[in-house]
């Protein structure tokens, strides 16, 4: 696979009415397909944000309770965890960075080849920050579903202390179960997810409004001075406890990531209409309870329901927990598939696990990969209190990243004024940087576990881009001219067999290795031989009008050039039948598809870049059989070896 500059526009590979901005149509079926959007954003884009509260109020009040609550400090940490999320997911995400879609997708990734773009040239420093961001989500994905999970079945000691010794195994249970169920997909499943969340974010909202009730005064929390006054006075306790405040906007990032699934439109309504009103209600109540109950600051959340509702509420903490997982599994898969579209990964078994929808994807080795580390969470640091010391470093990080690309984005692609891109960027990134020193502070308290694996992963993702990259430069010093090959071949002395043989390369103007070895071995040349060439775009997806180039050389050689986006899975077998269209004569019966496997080896490199090199080989062997990533028919297929030194 190759990346090209090309920009092309998303097409029917995606479902249309998923694009950004559905909501442009008119009449009742725009308000029904709006409606169905935007209760599917919330079953799928807010189920991390929308959890948070089970454990965010109570990490963030821990640190100044040790010596009692005083009203000023429940109003001052109630008020930043108020201004967090505004500022953090309503301005930030919502308001801005939906808006920056790359043909209607979101996400690290798309943002990343949108600033390629508009940079025009690599740059390492930008590489480098997409690597990172990845690394960083990828971490968040193994964190999340365990802290979720087990903050929800923890609920269960409020009903009975009895209960306690269950929580571990049963949390263990349903992660498992989760991670089982991924092979099937979660096309038939995910119905139910809209409608679950609406029933919990009112079930939440209503449960904070009434204890709300009881203290009207709460509502003084909106004002920010409170907040300002909390960390100017405590100081060095409120750094800390602007660590454990962060907690409360972790899974912002979906909302950009899942654009491409519902559109700016649904994503903002769900925003405004249900998700942020049903948050701040609850932390509200969660503050006006432990100001008049001090004692339920051990669980402010469960402790808002009576006894008679808890084992309900519990329930159905626990479902959106399990929904809230769901959401942050498939969010890794796509990331998983353009990362290796981008050529960060290597090829991994990806499944589609619908005839319909695109983005329903499996891919099994990232999905074990992640219930092992999940697994490991949990048993590790065996409650929520112990493993939200551990999280918080690596979403920071990724929301920093975020910004970052955004703020380059806003300069060379908007084209916005220096001085008005710093005075736009400088609160967020203040902000931002602030809760990732704070969180930093937890390292050496179970933090630098997500930070050495994002720090695998983002080494891994590198080794494997360099290798790639090394891989392709000392092919290249190998190649031989396809135009001149082709016009010699037109006198070559070679058995000429009948039929199409296809061979793949990844670059369109040189002669693949497969030909040479097959020309050199077996001393034949089929009637029609086809250079083809996969190329991954910058953009999500590739209309079909325009994924087909077709250019013959001479009677006997063509070259034909596929482009795919990078969130789609290549299905070459398909795409050739679009070729015809194009003039290409050939029939599959009698079609072979020459691949070239190539065997990697070291070359003279000493020191740190031998143990990349050694990195990229055994990465290597993990990648899938091209085969079947590229969707070929298997018993059309010859593979012919070469050795490539790096």
């Amino acid at each position: 696979m190759v990346m090209t500059e090309a920009t092309l526009g998303a097409g029917p590979d995606s479902d249309p009415s998923l694009g950004d901005d559905p909501g442009d149509g008119h009449g009742h079926g725009h308000r029904q397909g709006m409606v169905a959007l935007t209760v599917g954003a919330i079953g799928v884009v807010y189920g991390d944000i929308g959890t948070s509260p089970l454990y965010a109020m109570r990490e963030a009040l821990r640190p100044v309770a040790e010596d009692g609550l005083a009203r000023s400090e429940v109003l001052g940490v109630v008020s930043v965890l108020i201004w967090t999320v505004i500022m953090i997911v309503t301005i930030k995400y919502v308001v801005f960075l939906l808006r920056a879609d790359n043909h209607g997708e979101g996400g690290m990734l798309a943002l990343y080849a949108l600033v390629r773009q508009a940079i025009g040239k690599r740059s390492y420093a930008v590489l480098a920050l997409a690597i990172a961001g990845a690394a960083l989500f990828m971490g968040d994905a193994v964190i999340t579903p365990a802290v979720s999970v087990l903050s929800a079945v923890e609920g269960l000691t409020l009903i009975s202390p009895t209960f306690g010794e269950y929580v571990l195994p049963l949390t263990i249970g349903i992660l498992i179960g989760l991670f089982v169920v991924q092979r099937h997909g979660t096309q038939t499943i995910s119905i139910a997810f809209g409608p679950i969340m609406v029933v919990w974010f009112l079930t939440m909202g209503i449960a904070g409004f009434v204890e709300l009730t009881g203290d009207w005064g709460v509502l003084s929390a909106f004002n920010p001075l409170h907040g300002i006054a909390f960390l100017v006075s405590h100081g060095v306790k409120a750094f800390f406890v602007m660590g454990a405040i962060f907690l409360a906007v972790t899974g912002a990032e979906a909302l950009y990531a899942d654009l491409g699934h519902f559109g700016r439109k649904p994503i903002s309504l769900a925003w405004y209409v249900l998700i942020f009103p049903a948050l701040i209600l609850n932390y509200l109540g969660q503050g006006a309870l432990v100001l008049h109950s001090p004692e339920a600051l051990a669980n402010p959340f469960f402790h808002l329901v009576p006894d008679w509702a808890l084992p309900a509420f519990v329930a159905l903490a626990t479902v959106a927990t399990v929904i809230a997982s769901q959401a942050v599994i498939s969010g890794a898969f796509s990331l998983t598939r353009a990362a290796i579209q981008l050529g960060f990964l290597p090829r991994l078994s990806i499944i589609h696990t619908s005839g319909s929808q695109s983005g329903q994807i499996y891919i099994p080795a990232v999905n074990w990969l992640l219930l092992i580390g999940v697994l490991a969470f949990v048993l590790n640091f065996r409650s929520s209190e112990g493993l939200a010391a551990a999280y918080g470093i690596s979403v920071t990080g990724a929301m920093l990243v975020d910004s970052t690309l955004a703020i380059i984005y806003c300069y060379r692609g908007w084209r916005w004024p220096l001085w008005v891109v710093l005075l736009t960027a400088t609160p967020f990134m203040v902000l931002e940087i602030t809760f990732f020193l704070s969180n930093m502070t937890k390292f050496f308290h179970g933090g630098f576990v997500p930070v050495i694996l994002s720090a695998t992963i983002g080494f891994l993702m590198w080794s494997w881009w360099r290798g790639t990259q090394h891989a392709m430069a000392s092919a290249h010093k190998q190649m031989v001219n396809l135009d001149s090959f082709a016009a010699s071949m037109l006198k070559s002395s070679a058995h000429r067999v009948p039929g199409t043989a296809i061979f793949f390369t990844a670059d369109s103007d040189a002669v693949p290795p497969a030909l040479m070895h097959n020309l050199k071995h077996n001393r034949v040349l089929h009637d029609q031989n086809v250079i083809l060439t996969i190329e991954t775009v910058r953009v999500p997806f590739v209309r079909m009008s325009e994924r087909v180039v077709y250019a013959p050389i001479n009677d006997r050689f063509a070259r034909v050039s596929l482009r795919f986006g990078f969130m789609e899975t290549p299905n070459v077998t398909r795409a050739l039948n679009l070729a015809r269209r194009e003039g290409l004569k050939f029939d599959v019966m009698t079609t072979s598809f020459f691949l070239g496997r190539r065997k990697v080896v070291l070359g003279t490199n000493t020191g740190f870049a031998r143990m990349l090199d050694r990195v990229f080989i055994a990465l290597g062997r993990f990648a899938a059989d091209p085969s079947d990533y590229f969707q070929l028919p298997r018993d059309r297929v010859v593979e012919l070896g070469a050795r490539i030194s790096v």
